[in-house]
C-alpha cells in the first residue's frame, strides 16, 4: 500500500514553472499581466501604435504610483507622435526599435528588462512598463510620483541650535538629504529589496575609504540574510540585524536627523535607510554614542562638557533613584541623615503601603501617564502628562496613599529620564529601573549593587558589529575619551574615534591655524 502511494505521486504530472522570459507577442504580455493583476482596479494599460510602421505597443502602470503628467508628456506623447518622425533602420528588428524609442523618450531613467519577474517588480515599484509587439524585452521607465510628506522639523530629536530638517518616508529624499551634507565621491549607496511581498527599498550607506571592511562585510551579510515577507519600518531591520535579540539594549541607533547620520558616517559607521520610514539606523553603536546629541557639536566645548556630565548623572539617577529610595527606607534607614530620616518618617506616618509597594504604584502610574500622553493628540497629550501627574500626586498625598517624598522621587526620576537623547536607550533604562526596584525590594542596597553589576557585565559582553557597547571605557582607549563624558575643543579632535577600526583616521590636518594661541 505504501509503495503504491509513492508510485501514484510519481506518476502525477508536475506543474511546469512559468517561463522567466518575457513573451514576444504583445497580446501574450498583456494577458499575462491582466491575470497577475486581476481585481486590481488601479492597474491601467494604454495601447497605441509607434513609428511609421504602426507597430502595436502598450504602456502599463499602477495609478497613484506614477506621475500622470510625466507619462502623458514624456512618454506617451513622444512615443506616439515623435516616433513618426524618426527614420527606422534598414532592418526593423528589436535593437532598432529600442534605439528609436530611446531617441524620443525624454525621461532620464530607462532600463531594459529581460525577465518577467523583474518586469513585475518594476511595475510594483512605480515604474511604467513600455512593451512593443515582437520584442522579448520591455522598457522600465521611472515615472514615480506618489504622494509623500515633505521635509519638516525633527520631532523626537529637536535641538535649539542646529539644522531643522529631518528624514521623511521617501528613501530618495532621505538619501538626497545625506548627499547635500556630504559631497564626497567615496560616499556609497547600495540598494537592496527586502521583503518577499513588500519588496521594500533598503539602502546601505557608507564612506568607502573610512569604514572598516570587516564591519561593512558583516552589515552586507546580515542584510542579505533577512528573509521576511514584509519590511514596514526600519524597526523591522533593526531587530533582525541586532547582535543580541534578547537584550533590553539595542546594538544599533535610530535617528531622524540627517546631520547626525553624516556625523556617524564620518566616524566610520554605516547607515541603513529604509523606504517608508523616517528613521535611519546607525551602527556600530556604543553607550557613548547613544548619550550624545547632535547639538553637542554646535555649541562651545566647555558648555557641552557640562551638559554631558549632567546628562550622564541624570541617566544614572533615572535608573537607580526609586531603587535607592526603597533600599534606604526599607533596609538601611541608618544610612540616612538623622534630620532627613525624621522628616521622611513624619511624611510616611499613616501610609498603608510598604516603601516598595508605594514606589511600584507610583512608577506604574507614571508609565500609564506617559503612554496616555503618547497615544492622544499632541496638545492634549502634553496636558495629560503634566496636569495628570500633578493631580494624581496631589490626590495620592491628600488621601494618605503615598508620601510627599515618594512623589518627589518619582518626579525627579521622570525629569532625569528626559535627559537621555536616544529614545530606545531611554526605554531600556525605564525597563531596567523596575528590575533594580525588584532587587532592592528583596535584598536592599546589596540587591541594587548586584543588579548594577549584572547590567554592567551584560553591557561589557554586548557588542555592536564587533565593537564593545562600553567602548571607549571598556576596553579602555584613552585617546577616544576626548569625546565621551566631556568634549574637548575641536582643535584637539584631530583623529576619528579608533574604536570603529577606520581606514582613514585623520579628521583635522592642522590642530591650530597660524596665528592662533596654543
Amino acid at each position: 500500500m505504501f509503495i503504491s502511494r509513492i508510485l501514484k505521486k510519481l506518476a502525477r504530472p508536475r506543474p511546469r514553472k512559468a517561463s522567466a522570459g518575457i513573451p514576444q507577442r504583445l497580446s501574450a504580455k498583456l494577458d499575462r499581466l491582466q491575470k497577475q493583476f486581476d481585481k486590481a482596479d488601479d492597474f491601467l494599460v494604454r495601447e497605441f501604435a509607434i513609428g511609421p510602421a504602426q507597430i502595436p505597443a502598450a504602456v502599463a502602470y499602477l495609478k497613484g504610483m506614477v506621475d500622470d503628467a510625466i507619462i502623458c508628456q514624456g512618454l506617451l506623447k513622444n512615443a506616439m507622435l515623435e516616433l513618426r518622425k524618426v527614420t527606422p533602420g534598414k532592418e526593423l528588428d528589436e535593437r532598432s526599435i529600442l534605439a528609436m524609442i530611446k531617441q524620443v523618450v525624454t525621461i532620464t531613467e530607462l532600463e531594459e528588462v529581460n525577465r518577467w519577474e523583474d518586469l513585475v517588480v518594476h511595475l510594483l515599484s512605480g515604474h511604467a512598463i513600455l512593451m512593443v509587439d515582437g520584442m522579448g524585452t520591455a522598457l522600465a521607465v521611472d515615472v514615480t510620483g506618489w504622494e509623500h510628506r515633505g521635509v519638516e522639523q525633527p520631532v523626537a530629536e529637536a535641538v535649539i541650535r542646529g539644522p531643522r530638517d529631518s528624514f521623511t518616508e521617501s528613501i530618495r529624499i532621505n538619501i538626497t538629504l545625506i548627499r547635500r551634507r556630504l559631497r564626497d565621491r567615496s560616499l556609497k549607496v547600495e540598494t537592496h529589496k527586502l521583503g518577499t511581498r513588500s519588496l521594500t527599498d533598503v539602502a546601505l550607506v557608507y564612506i568607502e575609504d573610512i569604514i572598516d571592511p570587516a564591519v561593512l562585510a558583516e552589515a552586507q551579510k546580515r542584510l542579505q540574510a533577512i528573509k521576511v515577507d514584509a519590511i514596514l519600518d526600519s524597526g523591522y531591520i533593526e531587530e533582525l540585524i541586532d547582535d543580541c535579540w534578547w537584550s533590553p539594549f539595542t546594538t544599533t541607533q535610530e535617528t531622524e536627523r540627517p546631520d547626525e547620520v553624516v556625523a556617524g558616517l564620518l566616524e566610520g559607521r554605516f547607515a541603513i535607510v529604509v523606504d517608508n520610514s523616517p528613521f535611519v539606523i546607525l551602527a556600530p553603536t556604543t553607550i557613548n554614542t547613544l548619550m550624545q546629541s547632535p547639538e553637542d557639536y554646535y555649541l562651545p566645548w566647555m558648555v557641552v562638557s557640562t551638559i554631558r556630565l549632567v546628562r550622564f548623572v541624570g541617566s544614572f539617577a533615572s535608573l537607580t533613584l526609586p531603587a535607592l529610595y526603597i533600599s534606604f527606607i526599607g533596609y538601611h534607614p541608618e544610612m540616612i541623615p538623622s534630620r532627613l530620616a525624621q522628616s521622611i518618617e513624619v511624611a510616611r506616618d499613616g501610609i498603608p503601603f510598604l516603601s516598595a509597594t508605594e514606589a511600584f504604584l507610583m512608577e506604574m502610574a507614571l508609565e500609564l501617564l506617559r503612554e496616555a500622553g503618547i497615544r492622544v493628540p499632541g496638545p492634549i497629550g502634553q496636558s495629560i502628562g503634566i496636569v495628570g501627574g500633578i493631580i494624581i500626586g496631589e490626590a495620592g498625598v491628600r488621601a494618605g496613599l503615598v508620601s510627599p517624598v515618594m512623589v518627589i522621587v518619582v518626579a525627579a526620576t521622570a525629569i532625569a529620564s528626559l535627559l537621555v537623547p536616544t529614545y530606545s536607550f531611554a526605554l531600556a533604562l525605564r525597563n531596567l529601573r523596575f528590575f533594580l526596584m525588584l532587587m532592592a525590594s528583596f535584598l536592599g542596597l546589596f540587591g541594587v549593587t548586584m543588579g548594577m553589576l549584572a547590567i554592567l557585565a551584560h553591557l561589557a559582553a554586548l557588542k555592536s558589529f564587533g565593537v564593545s557597547m562600553l567602548a571607549p571605557w571598556s576596553p579602555l582607549r584613552v585617546r577616544d575619551l576626548q569625546d565621551s563624558l566631556i568634549r574637548m575643543p575641536r582643535m584637539a579632535l584631530q583623529r576619528r574615534p579608533g574604536l570603529f577600526q577606520i581606514q582613514d583616521p585623520t579628521r583635522l590636518e592642522d590642530a591650530l591655524p597660524e596665528g592662533r594661541d596654543q
